[in-house]
This record gives C-alpha cells, structure tokens and sequence, in this order.
C-alpha cells in the first residue's frame, strides 16, 4: 500500500480541527466549575478558540476553497461549508462580544463546538477525499500557502 510521504493541505487543516476541537473538550471540562479561575479560564480559552476559527475559516476562505472551486465539477460541497462559516462567524462575533461567562456565553460556544463538529466531519469525510483525487491540485505546496498565511494572520490578531 503507498504512503503519502509530506504533508498535504489536508492534513495542516485537519490537524487545526483536532487542535480546536481539544479546546472545546478543555472548555466543556471546565463548564462545572464555578470558581472565579474557572470563569477567567473559559474567557481565555473561548477567545483562543474564536481567533483560531476565524484563522482557520480566512485560510480556508482565501486560499483553499476557490482552489477547490477551480477544479471540482460539483460545488456544492464548498458552497454549504461557505454558509458553514458564514453560520460560525456571526456565533463568533457574539462571543467576542459578551464581558464574562454565563449560561448563554456556555451555550454559545457549546452551539460553536457543535457547528465546528458538523463542519469538520464533512470536510473530513467529503471535501479532503476529493480535493486528494483531484490531479490539478497541488495540495503539498498549498500548505505551504495555508501556513505563510496563518503566520501572518495571527501576527495581526496578536499585534490587535
């Protein structure tokens, strides 16, 4: 059986998935406490998130979907997971906006989590296994692009 030998776009994009998608379980633990720590504890931990979706979505959005959209047939895929984003960001926003958790901030970043969730699995299951068939895609050197892009975003939102 043939291996991949580098890593492809895919693969940095998937593995951004599982880093989020630990976050949200961090968070979720820590949705029983009530201590003073706890709630400053998901503050940072639920920006972290927020900016590193809104990374993540901007790379894709940039860089990775109207690639895709050059060579697939069908776009329906890249066309939900537009609105896909569309859906998290206003969610998003609305975190950034809220000055201490509560049970609504809890709620929106579960419903986050649950959003995310959804995306990934089709990205996962659909998206990347078409995107890997396609011959006209240079998903090795695309992650190159992804990466330079995602350094120079979060220097933004550092610098922010």
């Amino acid at each position: 059986m043939a291996t991949r030998k580098e890593k492809d776009a895919c693969d940095l994009l998937d593995a951004e998935h599982r880093a989020v998608k630990k976050m949200f379980k961090e968070y979720e633990e820590l949705m029983g406490s009530r201590s003073r720590s706890a709630a400053q504890k998901k503050m940072d931990l639920a920006r972290t998130i927020c900016n590193e979706l809104s990374v993540h979505a901007q790379i894709e959005e940039e860089i990775f979907y109207p690639a895709l959209r050059a060579v697939f047939k069908d776009t329906d895929l890249l066309a939900e997971a537009e609105v896909e984003h569309a859906s998290a960001k206003a969610l998003i926003a609305q975190i950034e906006a809220m000055d201490e958790p509560g049970e609504m901030f809890d709620a929106k970043v579960t419903v986050l989590g649950e959003y995310i969730d959804h995306h990934v699995k089709e990205e996962r299951n659909e998206i990347f296994p078409k995107a890997r068939s396609a011959r006209k895609l240079d998903l090795v050197g695309m992650r190159d692009q992804l990466m330079q892009r995602r350094e120079e975003l979060m220097g933004e939102s550092v610098e922010a």
